[in-house]
């Protein structure tokens, strides 16, 4: 089945957020440190102008038709889906595309496959990618990596701290939600999906993009760490004026992919009950974030979730 393209390629001067973020609380720091990129530095390739949020969402509910039908075609002829073909956005296929054919993402494929046999795993198949899918690399504003996926039943939606309506909003998210409300006086959800940022072109990326029911980071260090790492690569070589913010000190590990003479870097505590009071409180990342882009002459990302979903 051909793939459809979902972005635009008209090119022109972007910038670009980039928040990582730890589902580590324990292991949080909270230094708050931030860097600037040098004045002249030149880039790889010029982002396209911003989609509009109406065409964006409209990009990422094709995409999901599509993975929804290559995986029903796969499960049809009793076979798992090719992990290549879940990932249908151009752009992210374009970048990533030689992964695919690496040894380790080989055996990643053959894992996953046994997986699926044996267990239920998260998020369903069609949403593995929603996050590449929802987001082309020259439209991205923002990026939120988590680490990998909520393991419960119903929670993971493919998209890094979000959950569906419906669904106890994590402590973590509780406060982000803190946050935003006292940095850009947003009022506070009553759930947890955040699907209204990745229609604004937010990455929300997770370091891991599958996970067993019941059974946290189950699905870890079987090669999708350096698939996603892979992306924050590209998204650091092809882009500048990027700004990253690493909440958390296994967030703060992926500073090492990111050409700091280039992009932003800002530093934070984790948002955990266990360490959002050593430094995520009044880190003030997303009025910087706004304020990053306003100066790129970029609309800010409207960082208000619907109250009442």
């Amino acid at each position: 089945m051909p793939t459809r393209t979902l972005h635009s390629s008209v090119a022109q001067r972007s910038l670009s957020v980039v928040a990582a973020v730890s589902e580590d609380g324990k292991a949080a720091e909270s230094a708050v440190i931030e860097t600037t990129p040098a004045a002249n530095d030149s880039t790889d390739v010029q982002p396209a102008p911003k989609l509009s949020t109406e065409e964006l969402r409209a990009a990422a509910g094709r995409a999901i038709e599509i993975a929804s039908l290559r995986a029903e075609q796969a499960k049809a002829l009793g076979a798992p889906p090719k992990l290549e073909d879940l990932l249908v956005d151009e752009s992210w296929r374009d970048a990533l595309g030689a992964e695919f054919s690496k040894p380790y993402m080989r055996k990643l494929q053959e894992f996953l496959s046994r997986e699926w046999q044996q267990h239920s795993i998260y998020p369903p198949q069609p949403l593995i990618f929603r996050a590449f899918n929802s987001a082309p690399v020259d439209q991205v504003r923002v990026v939120v990596i988590g680490q990998d996926p909520y393991h419960n039943t119903g929670q993971a939606m493919g998209l890094s701290f979000s959950v569906p309506p419906g669904k106890a909003v994590p402590s973590s998210l509780q406060n982000i939600y803190k946050e935003l409300q006292e940095d850009c006086a947003c009022t506070k959800p009553k759930h947890g999906d955040l699907e209204k940022w990745s229609h604004q072109g937010v990455f929300m990326l997770n370091a891991v993009l599958t996970v067993r029911a019941h059974d946290a980071a189950s699905h870890g260090k079987q090669g999708w760490e350096t698939l996603t790492d892979a992306a924050i690569s590209v998204l650091s070589a092809r882009r500048r004026g990027l700004v990253f913010l690493l909440w958390g000190r296994y967030a703060q590990q992926k500073a090492s992919l990111i050409d700091s003479k280039k992009h932003h870097i800002l530093k934070a505590a984790h948002p955990s009950g266990f360490s959002a009071n050593k430094g995520f409180f009044g880190c003030k990342h997303f009025s910087k974030a706004n304020a990053f882009l306003k100066k790129e002459g970029l609309p800010p990302v409207d960082w208000q979730i619907d109250p009442v979903q």
